[in-house]
Protein backbone atom coordinates (compact mmCIF):
# COMPACT_ATOMS: atom_id res chain seq x y z
CA UNK A 1 0.00 0.00 0.00
CA UNK A 2 3.00 2.26 0.45
CA UNK A 3 3.09 3.18 -3.23
CA UNK A 4 0.05 5.43 -2.79
CA UNK A 5 1.54 7.36 0.13
CA UNK A 6 3.28 9.81 -2.16
CA UNK A 7 4.52 13.22 -1.21
CA UNK A 8 2.05 15.97 -2.01
CA UNK A 9 4.95 18.02 -3.32
CA UNK A 10 4.74 16.01 -6.56
CA UNK A 11 1.48 17.78 -7.37
CA UNK A 12 2.61 21.32 -6.81
CA UNK A 13 2.76 21.86 -10.56
CA UNK A 14 -0.70 20.40 -11.14
CA UNK A 15 -2.71 22.80 -9.03
CA UNK A 16 -1.96 26.42 -8.36
CA UNK A 17 -3.81 26.47 -5.07
CA UNK A 18 -2.99 29.53 -2.99
CA UNK A 19 -0.94 29.06 0.14
CA UNK A 20 -3.39 28.93 3.04
CA UNK A 21 -1.01 30.75 5.33
CA UNK A 22 2.58 30.93 6.44
CA UNK A 23 3.73 29.18 9.61
CA UNK A 24 6.73 29.96 11.78
CA UNK A 25 8.54 26.96 13.28
CA UNK A 26 10.81 27.29 16.31
CA UNK A 27 13.17 24.48 17.25
CA UNK A 28 14.69 23.43 20.58
CA UNK A 29 16.50 20.24 21.60
CA UNK A 30 17.29 18.49 24.87
CA UNK A 31 19.86 15.96 26.01
CA UNK A 32 22.01 15.80 22.90
CA UNK A 33 24.68 13.13 23.24
CA UNK A 34 28.21 14.48 23.58
CA UNK A 35 30.47 13.95 20.58
CA UNK A 36 33.25 13.01 22.91
CA UNK A 37 33.94 13.17 26.62
CA UNK A 38 36.07 16.30 26.37
CA UNK A 39 33.67 18.68 24.62
CA UNK A 40 30.03 19.45 24.17
CA UNK A 41 28.55 19.49 20.64
CA UNK A 42 28.11 22.64 18.55
CA UNK A 43 24.62 21.88 17.18
CA UNK A 44 22.99 23.25 14.07
CA UNK A 45 19.44 22.40 13.02
CA UNK A 46 18.52 21.75 9.39
CA UNK A 47 14.97 21.71 8.01
CA UNK A 48 14.33 19.52 4.98
CA UNK A 49 11.14 19.04 2.98
CA UNK A 50 10.21 16.09 0.79
CA UNK A 51 9.55 16.49 -2.92
CA UNK A 52 9.25 13.65 -5.45
CA UNK A 53 10.42 11.24 -2.75
CA UNK A 54 13.65 13.20 -2.18
CA UNK A 55 14.60 15.40 0.76
CA UNK A 56 15.88 18.87 0.01
CA UNK A 57 17.17 21.48 2.42
CA UNK A 58 14.86 24.43 3.11
CA UNK A 59 16.89 26.33 5.70
CA UNK A 60 19.15 25.89 8.70
CA UNK A 61 19.57 27.44 12.12
CA UNK A 62 22.58 29.19 13.56
CA UNK A 63 25.30 27.11 15.24
CA UNK A 64 25.13 27.19 19.03
CA UNK A 65 28.52 26.52 20.59
CA UNK A 66 28.95 23.95 23.37
CA UNK A 67 25.31 23.11 24.05
CA UNK A 68 23.53 19.85 24.75
CA UNK A 69 20.10 21.56 25.01
CA UNK A 70 20.07 24.30 22.35
CA UNK A 71 17.18 26.68 21.83
CA UNK A 72 17.67 28.09 18.35
CA UNK A 73 16.80 31.72 17.65
CA UNK A 74 16.44 31.10 13.93
CA UNK A 75 12.77 30.82 12.92
CA UNK A 76 11.79 28.68 9.92
CA UNK A 77 8.98 30.14 7.81
CA UNK A 78 7.10 27.66 5.63
CA UNK A 79 3.98 27.80 3.46
CA UNK A 80 1.15 25.73 4.90
CA UNK A 81 -1.39 23.84 2.78
CA UNK A 82 -4.14 21.97 4.61
CA UNK A 83 -4.92 19.84 1.56
CA UNK A 84 -1.40 18.42 1.25
CA UNK A 85 0.77 16.07 3.23
CA UNK A 86 3.86 18.20 3.78
CA UNK A 87 6.61 15.90 5.03
CA UNK A 88 9.34 17.55 7.09
CA UNK A 89 12.66 16.28 8.39
CA UNK A 90 14.61 18.04 11.12
CA UNK A 91 18.27 17.07 11.29
CA UNK A 92 20.75 18.02 13.99
CA UNK A 93 24.44 18.22 13.15
CA UNK A 94 27.51 18.94 15.23
CA UNK A 95 29.41 21.64 13.34
CA UNK A 96 33.07 21.89 14.21
CA UNK A 97 34.32 25.41 14.96
CA UNK A 98 36.73 25.24 12.03
CA UNK A 99 34.16 24.32 9.41
CA UNK A 100 30.56 25.33 8.83
CA UNK A 101 29.99 22.69 6.15
CA UNK A 102 28.18 19.43 6.84
CA UNK A 103 31.05 17.35 5.48
CA UNK A 104 32.93 17.94 8.69
CA UNK A 105 29.84 17.54 10.81
CA UNK A 106 28.81 14.72 13.06
CA UNK A 107 25.22 13.68 12.55
CA UNK A 108 23.45 13.92 15.92
CA UNK A 109 19.99 12.67 14.99
CA UNK A 110 16.83 13.41 13.02
CA UNK A 111 13.07 13.55 13.39
CA UNK A 112 10.46 13.20 10.65
CA UNK A 113 6.85 14.39 10.82
CA UNK A 114 4.26 16.27 8.79
CA UNK A 115 3.53 19.96 9.04
CA UNK A 116 -0.07 19.02 9.80
CA UNK A 117 1.04 17.12 12.91
CA UNK A 118 2.94 20.14 14.18
CA UNK A 119 0.19 22.73 13.63
CA UNK A 120 -2.55 20.46 15.04
CA UNK A 121 -0.57 20.02 18.27
CA UNK A 122 1.05 23.50 18.25
CA UNK A 123 4.06 21.92 19.98
CA UNK A 124 5.44 18.57 18.83
CA UNK A 125 8.13 16.77 20.85
CA UNK A 126 9.73 13.57 19.58
CA UNK A 127 12.91 11.59 20.14
CA UNK A 128 15.83 12.21 17.82
CA UNK A 129 16.63 9.08 15.82
CA UNK A 130 20.03 8.00 14.62
CA UNK A 131 20.20 5.13 12.14
CA UNK A 132 16.67 4.12 13.11
CA UNK A 133 17.37 4.03 16.83
CA UNK A 134 16.86 6.67 19.49
CA UNK A 135 19.94 8.83 19.93
CA UNK A 136 20.30 8.37 23.69
CA UNK A 137 17.76 10.46 25.55
CA UNK A 138 17.93 13.31 23.07
CA UNK A 139 14.68 14.92 21.89
CA UNK A 140 13.54 17.75 19.66
CA UNK A 141 10.59 20.10 20.15
CA UNK A 142 9.10 22.08 17.27
CA UNK A 143 6.62 24.84 18.03
CA UNK A 144 4.31 26.25 15.36
CA UNK A 145 2.84 29.71 15.18
CA UNK A 146 0.82 31.18 12.36
CA UNK A 147 2.51 34.18 10.80
CA UNK A 148 0.12 36.97 11.60
CA UNK A 149 -1.89 37.80 8.52
CA UNK A 150 -4.00 40.84 7.69
CA UNK A 151 -7.22 38.88 7.93
CA UNK A 152 -8.93 41.08 10.52
CA UNK A 153 -11.78 43.39 9.61
CA UNK A 154 -12.53 46.91 10.75
CA UNK A 155 -15.97 48.50 11.02
CA UNK A 156 -15.96 52.21 10.22
CA UNK A 157 -18.67 54.85 10.28
CA UNK A 158 -18.51 58.50 9.20
CA UNK A 159 -20.69 61.55 9.42
CA UNK A 160 -20.20 65.17 8.33
CA UNK A 161 -21.37 68.64 9.28
CA UNK A 162 -21.66 72.00 7.56
CA UNK A 163 -20.71 70.73 4.11
CA UNK A 164 -20.70 73.19 1.24
CA UNK A 165 -24.01 73.52 -0.57
CA UNK A 166 -23.53 72.74 -4.27
CA UNK A 167 -27.16 72.74 -5.39
CA UNK A 168 -29.19 75.85 -6.31
CA UNK A 169 -32.66 74.72 -5.36
CA UNK A 170 -31.84 72.26 -2.60
CA UNK A 171 -29.02 71.16 -0.33
CA UNK A 172 -26.11 68.96 -1.42
CA UNK A 173 -26.55 65.18 -1.76
CA UNK A 174 -23.23 64.04 -0.26
CA UNK A 175 -21.40 60.72 -0.46
CA UNK A 176 -17.91 59.79 0.71
CA UNK A 177 -15.22 57.82 -1.12
CA UNK A 178 -12.16 56.29 0.60
CA UNK A 179 -9.08 55.44 -1.43
CA UNK A 180 -5.95 53.53 -0.47
CA UNK A 181 -2.78 55.13 -1.84
CA UNK A 182 -0.58 52.37 -3.29
CA UNK A 183 3.20 52.16 -3.29
CA UNK A 184 3.35 53.32 -6.92
CA UNK A 185 1.28 56.43 -6.13
CA UNK A 186 -1.94 55.13 -7.68
CA UNK A 187 -5.14 55.03 -5.63
CA UNK A 188 -7.51 52.08 -5.16
CA UNK A 189 -11.11 52.66 -4.15
CA UNK A 190 -11.78 50.96 -0.82
CA UNK A 191 -15.36 52.05 -0.14
CA UNK A 192 -18.07 54.37 -1.40
CA UNK A 193 -20.85 55.27 1.00
CA UNK A 194 -24.47 55.62 0.10
CA UNK A 195 -25.74 59.05 -0.92
CA UNK A 196 -27.66 61.06 1.67
CA UNK A 197 -30.10 63.29 -0.20
CA UNK A 198 -30.58 66.97 0.57
CA UNK A 199 -28.46 67.05 3.73
CA UNK A 200 -25.37 69.11 4.64
CA UNK A 201 -24.81 67.11 7.85
CA UNK A 202 -25.13 63.52 6.64
CA UNK A 203 -24.71 60.40 8.79
CA UNK A 204 -23.54 57.54 6.59
CA UNK A 205 -24.10 53.85 7.40
CA UNK A 206 -21.27 51.91 8.98
CA UNK A 207 -19.39 49.46 6.78
CA UNK A 208 -16.95 46.60 7.23
CA UNK A 209 -13.72 46.21 5.31
CA UNK A 210 -10.69 43.98 5.76
CA UNK A 211 -7.47 45.61 6.88
CA UNK A 212 -5.91 44.05 3.81
CA UNK A 213 -8.28 45.96 1.56
CA UNK A 214 -8.18 49.16 3.58
CA UNK A 215 -4.44 49.59 3.89
CA UNK A 216 -2.69 46.38 2.74
CA UNK A 217 -2.04 45.70 6.40
CA UNK A 218 0.13 48.83 6.66
CA UNK A 219 -1.47 50.98 9.35
CA UNK A 220 0.54 54.02 8.28
CA UNK A 221 -0.44 53.83 4.60
CA UNK A 222 -2.04 57.05 3.38
CA UNK A 223 -5.80 57.02 2.88
CA UNK A 224 -7.37 59.68 0.69
CA UNK A 225 -10.98 60.57 1.44
CA UNK A 226 -13.16 62.60 -0.92
CA UNK A 227 -16.64 64.06 -0.42
CA UNK A 228 -18.87 64.59 -3.45
CA UNK A 229 -22.27 66.09 -4.16
CA UNK A 230 -24.18 63.48 -6.15
CA UNK A 231 -25.78 64.49 -9.44
CA UNK A 232 -28.12 62.29 -11.43
CA UNK A 233 -26.16 62.91 -14.67
CA UNK A 234 -23.06 61.32 -13.12
CA UNK A 235 -21.12 64.59 -13.11
CA UNK A 236 -20.78 64.80 -9.36
CA UNK A 237 -19.58 68.05 -7.80
CA UNK A 238 -16.40 67.97 -5.74
CA UNK A 239 -16.93 69.24 -2.16
CA UNK A 240 -13.57 68.54 -0.53
CA UNK A 241 -10.98 66.02 0.58
CA UNK A 242 -8.65 65.05 3.41
CA UNK A 243 -5.87 62.54 4.11
CA UNK A 244 -5.52 60.17 7.04
CA UNK A 245 -4.18 56.75 8.04
CA UNK A 246 -5.71 53.81 9.80
CA UNK A 247 -3.22 54.32 12.62
CA UNK A 248 -4.62 57.82 13.07
CA UNK A 249 -8.22 56.60 13.20
CA UNK A 250 -7.44 53.80 15.63
CA UNK A 251 -5.37 56.01 17.93
CA UNK A 252 -8.06 58.67 18.18
CA UNK A 253 -10.78 56.15 18.90
CA UNK A 254 -8.55 54.68 21.60
CA UNK A 255 -8.40 58.12 23.18
CA UNK A 256 -4.71 58.53 22.36
CA UNK A 257 -3.10 61.53 20.75
CA UNK A 258 -3.79 60.89 17.11
CA UNK A 259 -1.59 63.22 15.16
CA UNK A 260 0.14 66.55 15.10
CA UNK A 261 -1.60 67.59 11.90
CA UNK A 262 -3.23 70.97 12.27
CA UNK A 263 -6.31 69.95 10.30
CA UNK A 264 -6.99 67.00 12.58
CA UNK A 265 -9.16 67.55 15.62
CA UNK A 266 -10.29 65.15 18.31
CA UNK A 267 -13.51 65.39 20.22
CA UNK A 268 -13.12 64.11 23.81
CA UNK A 269 -10.97 61.26 22.56
CA UNK A 270 -14.06 59.53 21.18
CA UNK A 271 -14.55 61.13 17.78
CA UNK A 272 -12.02 62.24 15.26
CA UNK A 273 -12.78 64.88 12.64
CA UNK A 274 -11.01 66.34 9.66
CA UNK A 275 -11.44 69.56 7.81
CA UNK A 276 -12.78 68.81 4.35
CA UNK A 277 -10.63 70.96 2.02
CA UNK A 278 -11.24 72.11 -1.55
CA UNK A 279 -7.74 73.06 -2.80
CA UNK A 280 -9.12 75.45 -5.46
CA UNK A 281 -11.09 77.41 -2.86
CA UNK A 282 -8.05 77.42 -0.62
CA UNK A 283 -6.10 79.26 -3.33
CA UNK A 284 -8.87 81.55 -4.58
CA UNK A 285 -10.76 82.51 -1.41
CA UNK A 286 -8.97 84.74 1.04
CA UNK A 287 -10.91 83.80 4.17
CA UNK A 288 -11.53 80.18 3.22
CA UNK A 289 -11.37 77.78 6.16
CA UNK A 290 -12.90 74.55 4.94
CA UNK A 291 -15.83 73.01 3.10
CA UNK A 292 -17.17 71.26 6.16
CA UNK A 293 -16.03 68.69 8.70
CA UNK A 294 -16.00 64.91 8.33
CA UNK A 295 -16.28 62.94 11.57
CA UNK A 296 -15.25 59.34 12.30
CA UNK A 297 -17.94 57.99 14.62
CA UNK A 298 -16.82 54.36 14.75
CA UNK A 299 -13.58 52.42 14.35
CA UNK A 300 -13.96 48.89 15.66
CA UNK A 301 -11.64 45.93 15.06
CA UNK A 302 -13.43 42.71 14.17
CA UNK A 303 -11.23 39.72 14.85
CA UNK A 304 -11.45 37.18 12.02
CA UNK A 305 -10.00 33.94 13.31
CA UNK A 306 -8.17 31.73 10.82
CA UNK A 307 -8.29 27.97 10.24
CA UNK A 308 -5.03 27.58 12.13
CA UNK A 309 -6.41 29.60 15.04
CA UNK A 310 -9.08 26.94 15.48
CA UNK A 311 -6.78 23.96 14.86
CA UNK A 312 -4.14 25.30 17.25
CA UNK A 313 -6.92 26.13 19.69
CA UNK A 314 -7.68 22.42 19.97
CA UNK A 315 -10.37 21.93 17.32
CA UNK A 316 -10.32 18.31 16.12
CA UNK A 317 -11.29 17.16 12.63
CA UNK A 318 -13.66 14.21 13.05
CA UNK A 319 -13.29 12.17 9.87
CA UNK A 320 -16.01 9.69 8.84
CA UNK A 321 -16.06 7.58 5.68
CA UNK A 322 -19.09 6.07 3.91
CA UNK A 323 -18.63 3.45 1.18
CA UNK A 324 -21.04 2.52 -1.62
CA UNK A 325 -21.79 -1.23 -1.62
CA UNK A 326 -24.50 -1.21 -4.31
CA UNK A 327 -24.63 -3.95 -6.95
CA UNK A 328 -23.60 -1.58 -9.75
CA UNK A 329 -20.03 -1.83 -8.43
CA UNK A 330 -19.85 -5.42 -9.74
CA UNK A 331 -19.15 -8.68 -7.91
CA UNK A 332 -16.07 -8.08 -5.69
CA UNK A 333 -14.75 -11.53 -6.72
CA UNK A 334 -14.56 -10.37 -10.34
CA UNK A 335 -11.44 -8.45 -11.36
CA UNK A 336 -13.65 -5.98 -13.27
CA UNK A 337 -15.45 -4.97 -10.05
CA UNK A 338 -14.72 -1.58 -8.53
CA UNK A 339 -14.50 -3.44 -5.21
CA UNK A 340 -12.04 -6.09 -6.44
CA UNK A 341 -9.15 -6.49 -3.99
CA UNK A 342 -6.01 -6.77 -6.07
CA UNK A 343 -3.06 -8.27 -4.20
CA UNK A 344 -0.67 -5.52 -5.32
CA UNK A 345 -2.71 -2.57 -6.55
CA UNK A 346 -5.36 -0.85 -4.40
CA UNK A 347 -8.72 -0.26 -6.07
CA UNK A 348 -10.16 3.25 -6.58
CA UNK A 349 -12.12 3.10 -3.33
CA UNK A 350 -8.96 2.44 -1.35
CA UNK A 351 -6.94 5.03 -3.25
CA UNK A 352 -9.49 7.75 -2.57
CA UNK A 353 -9.95 6.70 1.07
CA UNK A 354 -6.23 6.73 1.84
CA UNK A 355 -5.46 9.91 -0.10
CA UNK A 356 -8.09 11.96 1.77
CA UNK A 357 -7.87 10.12 5.08
CA UNK A 358 -4.12 10.53 5.37
CA UNK A 359 -4.55 14.32 5.42
CA UNK A 360 -7.41 14.33 7.93
CA UNK A 361 -5.81 11.91 10.40
CA UNK A 362 -3.17 14.47 11.39
CA UNK A 363 -5.94 16.63 12.85
CA UNK A 364 -7.60 13.93 14.97
CA UNK A 365 -5.80 13.09 18.21
CA UNK A 366 -7.30 9.64 18.84
CA UNK A 367 -6.98 8.50 15.20
CA UNK A 368 -10.26 6.58 15.48
CA UNK A 369 -12.45 6.87 12.39
CA UNK A 370 -16.08 5.71 12.01
CA UNK A 371 -16.63 3.81 8.76
CA UNK A 372 -20.06 3.05 7.31
CA UNK A 373 -21.44 1.31 4.28
CA UNK A 374 -24.65 1.79 2.32
CA UNK A 375 -26.65 -0.07 -0.34
CA UNK A 376 -25.86 -3.65 0.79
CA UNK A 377 -27.73 -6.56 2.32
CA UNK A 378 -25.96 -7.29 5.59
CA UNK A 379 -25.91 -10.27 7.95
CA UNK A 380 -27.49 -11.85 9.81
CA UNK A 381 -30.90 -11.28 8.16
CA UNK A 382 -29.52 -9.70 4.95
CA UNK A 383 -31.82 -6.71 4.94
CA UNK A 384 -30.72 -3.66 2.96
CA UNK A 385 -28.97 -1.02 5.07
CA UNK A 386 -27.87 2.49 4.13
CA UNK A 387 -25.78 3.24 7.21
CA UNK A 388 -24.25 0.03 8.61
CA UNK A 389 -20.91 -0.12 10.41
CA UNK A 390 -18.27 -1.60 8.14
CA UNK A 391 -16.79 -3.43 11.16
CA UNK A 392 -20.34 -4.68 11.99
CA UNK A 393 -20.11 -3.14 15.48
CA UNK A 394 -23.03 -0.72 15.51
CA UNK A 395 -22.18 0.45 19.03
CA UNK A 396 -18.61 1.29 18.06
CA UNK A 397 -18.17 1.81 14.30
CA UNK A 398 -14.73 3.39 14.78
CA UNK A 399 -11.62 1.86 13.23
CA UNK A 400 -8.06 2.39 14.43
CA UNK A 401 -6.43 4.70 11.92
CA UNK A 402 -6.87 4.75 8.17
CA UNK A 403 -5.26 1.32 8.03
CA UNK A 404 -8.02 0.08 10.36
CA UNK A 405 -10.66 1.41 7.95
CA UNK A 406 -8.90 -0.34 5.05
CA UNK A 407 -8.85 -3.66 6.93
CA UNK A 408 -12.50 -3.37 8.00
CA UNK A 409 -13.48 -2.65 4.39
CA UNK A 410 -11.57 -5.66 3.09
CA UNK A 411 -12.96 -7.96 5.81
CA UNK A 412 -16.54 -6.85 5.24
CA UNK A 413 -16.68 -7.45 1.46
CA UNK A 414 -17.04 -11.29 1.58
CA UNK A 415 -19.76 -11.06 4.27
CA UNK A 416 -22.25 -8.77 2.52
CA UNK A 417 -24.43 -8.91 -0.58
CA UNK A 418 -24.10 -5.86 -2.84
CA UNK A 419 -27.59 -4.54 -3.57
CA UNK A 420 -29.17 -1.06 -3.78
CA UNK A 421 -30.46 1.61 -4.19
CA UNK A 422 -27.84 4.36 -3.79
CA UNK A 423 -29.19 6.39 -0.88
CA UNK A 424 -26.80 8.74 0.94
CA UNK A 425 -29.23 10.91 2.93
CA UNK A 426 -29.25 8.45 5.89
CA UNK A 427 -25.48 8.62 6.34
CA UNK A 428 -25.44 12.43 6.05
CA UNK A 429 -28.15 12.55 8.72
CA UNK A 430 -26.19 10.17 10.97
CA UNK A 431 -23.09 12.39 10.94
CA UNK A 432 -25.29 15.49 11.21
CA UNK A 433 -26.69 14.11 14.48
CA UNK A 434 -23.16 14.03 15.94
CA UNK A 435 -22.39 17.49 14.56
CA UNK A 436 -25.64 18.78 16.06
CA UNK A 437 -24.52 17.67 19.54
CA UNK A 438 -21.23 19.51 18.99
CA UNK A 439 -23.08 22.64 17.82
CA UNK A 440 -24.94 22.89 21.12
CA UNK A 441 -21.65 23.12 23.05
CA UNK A 442 -21.04 26.46 21.27
CA UNK A 443 -17.33 25.72 21.33
CA UNK A 444 -14.85 25.07 18.52
CA UNK A 445 -13.84 21.56 19.57
CA UNK A 446 -15.00 19.21 16.81
CA UNK A 447 -15.61 19.77 13.10
CA UNK A 448 -16.95 16.82 11.10
CA UNK A 449 -15.85 15.78 7.60
CA UNK A 450 -17.87 13.06 5.88
CA UNK A 451 -16.20 11.38 2.91
CA UNK A 452 -18.72 9.56 0.70
CA UNK A 453 -17.32 7.19 -1.94
CA UNK A 454 -19.95 6.20 -4.51
CA UNK A 455 -19.97 4.66 -7.97
CA UNK A 456 -23.12 6.26 -9.38
CA UNK A 457 -25.74 8.95 -9.27
CA UNK A 458 -27.72 8.80 -6.04
CA UNK A 459 -31.37 7.77 -6.07
CA UNK A 460 -32.57 9.84 -3.09
CA UNK A 461 -31.66 13.28 -4.48
CA UNK A 462 -34.56 15.10 -2.81
CA UNK A 463 -33.78 13.66 0.65
CA UNK A 464 -30.08 14.31 0.12
CA UNK A 465 -30.68 17.96 -0.74
CA UNK A 466 -32.82 18.28 2.39
CA UNK A 467 -30.08 16.65 4.50
CA UNK A 468 -27.36 18.91 3.07
CA UNK A 469 -29.38 22.08 3.68
CA UNK A 470 -29.86 20.97 7.30
CA UNK A 471 -26.17 20.06 7.64
CA UNK A 472 -25.08 23.47 6.32
CA UNK A 473 -26.11 24.91 9.71
CA UNK A 474 -23.80 22.47 11.52
CA UNK A 475 -20.01 22.13 11.97
CA UNK A 476 -19.58 19.67 9.10
CA UNK A 477 -18.51 19.36 5.48
CA UNK A 478 -19.35 16.64 2.95
CA UNK A 479 -16.90 15.37 0.35
CA UNK A 480 -18.26 13.09 -2.38
CA UNK A 481 -15.86 11.21 -4.64
CA UNK A 482 -17.36 9.52 -7.70
CA UNK A 483 -15.71 6.13 -8.29
CA UNK A 484 -15.65 4.53 -11.75
CA UNK A 485 -16.73 5.91 -15.10
CA UNK A 486 -20.44 6.62 -14.58
CA UNK A 487 -22.01 9.87 -15.74
CA UNK A 488 -21.85 12.04 -12.63
CA UNK A 489 -23.27 15.22 -14.21
CA UNK A 490 -26.35 15.16 -11.95
CA UNK A 491 -24.11 15.03 -8.88
CA UNK A 492 -22.61 18.43 -9.68
CA UNK A 493 -25.78 20.11 -8.48
CA UNK A 494 -24.89 19.10 -4.91
CA UNK A 495 -21.70 21.13 -5.15
CA UNK A 496 -22.88 24.69 -4.71
CA UNK A 497 -20.10 26.12 -6.88
CA UNK A 498 -22.46 26.42 -9.88
CA UNK A 499 -25.33 27.95 -7.96
CA UNK A 500 -27.13 27.80 -4.64
CA UNK A 501 -28.30 24.34 -3.60
CA UNK A 502 -31.86 24.37 -2.26
CA UNK A 503 -33.98 21.82 -0.46
CA UNK A 504 -37.12 20.54 -2.22
CA UNK A 505 -39.04 23.15 -0.20
CA UNK A 506 -36.85 25.93 -1.60
CA UNK A 507 -34.70 26.58 1.51
CA UNK A 508 -31.15 27.53 0.45
CA UNK A 509 -28.00 26.15 2.06
CA UNK A 510 -26.54 28.43 4.72
CA UNK A 511 -22.99 27.57 3.61
CA UNK A 512 -21.54 25.71 0.65
CA UNK A 513 -20.41 22.50 2.43
CA UNK A 514 -20.30 19.94 -0.40
CA UNK A 515 -17.38 19.21 -2.68
CA UNK A 516 -17.90 16.65 -5.47
CA UNK A 517 -15.02 15.24 -7.51
CA UNK A 518 -15.03 12.36 -10.03
CA UNK A 519 -12.08 10.06 -9.30
CA UNK A 520 -11.40 9.42 -12.99
CA UNK A 521 -10.22 13.02 -13.34
CA UNK A 522 -7.28 12.00 -11.14
CA UNK A 523 -6.72 8.47 -12.39
CA UNK A 524 -3.29 9.28 -13.78
CA UNK A 525 -2.28 11.85 -11.16
CA UNK A 526 -0.83 11.13 -7.76
CA UNK A 527 -3.27 10.42 -4.88
CA UNK A 528 -2.17 13.68 -3.32
CA UNK A 529 -3.67 15.52 -6.29
CA UNK A 530 -7.10 14.11 -5.42
CA UNK A 531 -6.71 15.05 -1.74
CA UNK A 532 -5.58 18.51 -2.72
CA UNK A 533 -8.64 19.06 -4.88
CA UNK A 534 -11.32 17.79 -2.48
CA UNK A 535 -9.87 19.29 0.72
CA UNK A 536 -8.90 22.73 -0.60
CA UNK A 537 -12.25 24.26 0.45
CA UNK A 538 -12.37 22.74 3.95
CA UNK A 539 -10.32 25.42 5.80
CA UNK A 540 -12.62 28.19 4.56
CA UNK A 541 -15.69 26.08 5.43
CA UNK A 542 -14.40 25.64 9.00
CA UNK A 543 -13.67 29.37 9.32
CA UNK A 544 -17.01 30.39 7.79
CA UNK A 545 -18.91 28.20 10.23
CA UNK A 546 -17.22 29.31 13.45
CA UNK A 547 -16.80 32.98 12.51
CA UNK A 548 -20.42 33.06 11.34
CA UNK A 549 -21.53 31.74 14.73
CA UNK A 550 -19.23 34.14 16.56
CA UNK A 551 -17.39 31.19 18.14
CA UNK A 552 -13.80 31.94 19.07
CA UNK A 553 -11.00 29.36 19.20
CA UNK A 554 -10.34 27.81 22.59
CA UNK A 555 -7.04 27.81 24.48
CA UNK A 556 -5.71 30.75 22.52
CA UNK A 557 -4.33 32.95 25.30
CA UNK A 558 -0.68 32.34 24.43
CA UNK A 559 -1.19 32.14 20.70
CA UNK A 560 -3.53 35.14 20.64
CA UNK A 561 -0.92 37.44 22.10
CA UNK A 562 1.26 36.97 19.06
CA UNK A 563 -1.63 37.97 16.79
CA UNK A 564 -2.95 40.80 18.91
CA UNK A 565 -3.82 44.01 17.12
CA UNK A 566 -1.13 46.63 17.47
CA UNK A 567 -1.92 50.20 16.42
Amino acid sequence: MSNIYESAATTLGLFNSPCLTKVELRVACKGISDRDALSKPDPCGILKMQSHGQWFEVDRTEVIRSSISPVFSKVFTVDYYFEEVQRLRFELHDISSNHNGLKEADFLGAMECTLGQIVSQRKLSKALLKQGNTAGKSSITVTAEELSGNDDYVELAFSAKKLDDKDFFSKSDPFLEIFRVNDDGTASLVHRTETIMNNLSPVWKSFKVSLNTLCSGDHERELKCTVWDWDSNGKHDFIGEFQTTFKEMKAAMDGKQASSQEKLQTDLGQKIQWECINPKYQVKKKNYRNSGMVILTMCKIIKMHSFLDYIMGGCQIQFTVAIDFTASNGDPRNSCSLHYIHPYQPNEYLKALIAVGEICQDYDSDKMFPAFGFGAQIPPDFKVSHDFAVNFDEDNPECAGIQGVVEAYQNCLPKIQLYGPTNIAPIIQKVANSASEEMHTKEAMEYFILLILTDGVITDMADTREAIVHASHLPMSVIIVGIGNADFSDMQMLDGDDGILRSPKGEPVLRDIVQFVPFHHFKHASPAALAKSVLAEVPNQVVDYYNGKGIKPKCLSDFESSRAFSP
